[in-house]
């Protein structure tokens, strides 16, 4: 492949990327990451949208040339379907930020070890998780993903690789710090070099900032977000850019103020929210 075809690939992609990120549509089902393969993929690979035939593997640099084990061909299809019938089953409601990451962050790692497709699993799995965070009000960027495309994928990796003869367990930490830089507002220090399996040092060079609002919900780290974005948005807006009624927000910005989560500056009319988190 050429320069010149690697960049036109790449810039068709790009667009996919973001007509797609734009439209309000979403199933958590393995139809959607069927979905999203052929949207972005239409134009640049023969076969979209349909599973691999064949078993794979690939030598990662994070593993130091060892391979993923990747789900068997023949049970990708079973195998989607049990998992994607666990997370519709599964509720948040009583999880804090911290507890919701995690969780997330083993869903979405067990999605790419499937690796269903024959290309392009990481960059339908990158999308796929965008799309999936707005159903919990989150307006996700995936610039974040673009800067930061090798670390999520060895995150994806170090996430399905055991080794217990040299004591390597599989670890979902590093794409939790992940989320956590995409969620939360924090600052981890995404480095690929600290998730190498001979890096051994990775616990004390990684430390960072934590999650500001351990204590929340999704949906109350959300909200909070869009009101730090923008302190003087009304309880209309809010209601219109998280999808639900004015009553809802209502509601939930007195809970966050009961929490001392949130606080309301100057009045009504013409104050403005300061968030204190």
């Amino acid at each position: 492949m050429t320069v010149e075809q690697d960049t036109m690939e790449a810039d068709i992609v790009a667009a996919h990327i973001a007509e797609l990120l734009a439209e309000k549509t979403f199933q958590l089902s393995p139809a959607e990451l069927q979905y999203i393969h052929r949207r972005l993929l239409t134009g640049v690979f023969k076969t979209v949208g349909q599973y691999r035939t064949y078993n794979i593997s690939q030598k990662e640099w994070v593993l130091n040339g060892k391979t993923v084990f990747y789900a068997a061909f023949d049970s990708i299809r079973d195998t989607l379907d049990y998992d994607f019938g666990q997370e519709k089953a599964f509720s948040y409601a009583e999880l804090d930020v911290a507890q919701s990451i995690k969780h997330i962050a083993k869903f979405i790692s067990g999605i790419w070890q499937i690796h269903p497709f024959c290309e392009g699993n990481t960059r339908i799995t990158a999308v796929f998780m965008i799309k999936y965070l707005q159903t919990f009000g989150f307006n996700v960027s995936n610039q974040v993903f673009a800067d930061n495309s090798w670390y999520f994928r060895n995150a994806l990796v170090r996430a399905n690789y055991n080794n217990f003869q040299n004591d390597i367990y599989t670890t979902t930490e590093f794409l939790e710090k992940f989320i956590e830089n995409l969620l939360s507002g924090t600052n981890h220090e995404l480095k690929n070099r600290y998730m190498h399996v001979r890096y051994t040092e990775s616990s004390q060079s990684a430390k960072s900032n934590g999650s500001k609002c351990q204590n929340c919900t999704l949906e109350e780290l959300a909200l909070l977000r869009e009101i730090a974005n923008n302190p003087v948005v009304t309880q209309k807006e809010l209601a219109l850019s998280m999808g639900v009624s004015e009553r809802t927000i209502k509601r939930r910005t007195i809970e966050l103020q009961e929490k001392d989560f949130l606080r309301r500056k100057n009045g009504r009319r013409n104050g403005q929210w300061e968030v204190l988190i």
